[in-house]
């Protein structure tokens, strides 16, 4: 199989990964309104979690070297991408995941419960296959990225109607 069918695997694979976790969370996952702010915060702590351990693996590389300058072994350069991409991936949940929360109503606290828990699993799924494999890594950047752009959609769409 080629590489590039590989990464289109991947990509189809989380993107029914992205529609099958709000389609969980809308049918399955219920959480009070009252809960929402909470949910906001904790939603979170897994995607942090990771994040942080991600940052502490670089900067072990870095260390298991003797010294935190100069480059980084292959392996360092692939986690120190992974970080980045792992650091803008969550700026963007930030900014869309609590206003899309709020305006889904009753369906809000449940969704973004399960986007922290997709997220922490596709971005350690990421992590795994940009040293593995194309399609891993693709799915993984996939299931981390469209559950975030189906959701603000999801929200526009709540807006206008």
């Amino acid at each position: 199989m080629t590489e590039r069918k590989s990464v289109l695997i991947g990509i189809i694979a989380g993107l029914v990964w992205s529609v099958s976790l709000l389609v969980v969370a809308a049918l399955y996952v219920t959480i009070p309104v009252f809960a929402l702010i909470p949910t906001i915060m904790t939603a979170f702590f897994g995607p942090g979690l990771v994040l942080t351990a991600m940052i502490g693996c670089v900067s072990h590389r870095r260390f298991s070297k003797g010294k935190f300058t100069g480059p980084l072994s292959e392996a360092g350069e692939i986690d120190r991408s992974v970080v980045q991409n792992t650091t803008e991936q969550l700026v963007i949940a930030a900014a869309i995941w609590p206003a899309a929360a709020v305006i889904l109503g009753p369906y809000g606290p449940g969704v973004i419960v399960v986007l922290g828990i997709g997220f922490t699993l596709a971005r350690l799924i990421f992590w795994f296959g940009s040293h593995n494999g194309p399609a891993m890594r693709a799915a993984g950047f996939a299931g981390t990225y469209f559950p975030t752009i189906l959701v603000a959609l999801w929200a526009l769409a709540t807006l206008v109607s």
